[in-house]
């Protein structure tokens, strides 16, 4: 599997993921299925962020990790 998240990325993906939690947790703006679907979303965003590969990146051949050498 080769990194195709650069650090910026990798950071955004992270604050919006944490954003969602912190207003979940926090205000009762989110409900039903909106809710389900946003903390999913933010668990793909941290898990991703993580492994710094997103797999909706390569169908459209976007890499933002700024180098070639790829693990």
């Amino acid at each position: 599997m080769k990194k195709n998240m650069g650090a910026a990325d990798r950071i955004l993906r992270i604050l919006v993921a944490l954003a969602i939690i912190a207003i979940y947790f926090t205000t009762d703006w989110l409900s039903g299925t909106l809710e389900i679907v946003l903390l999913v979303l933010s668990g793909v965003f941290i898990l991703t962020s993580f492994i710094s590969f997103c797999p909706l990146y390569l169908p459209f051949g976007i890499n933002t990790c700024g180098k070639k050498n790829n693990a």
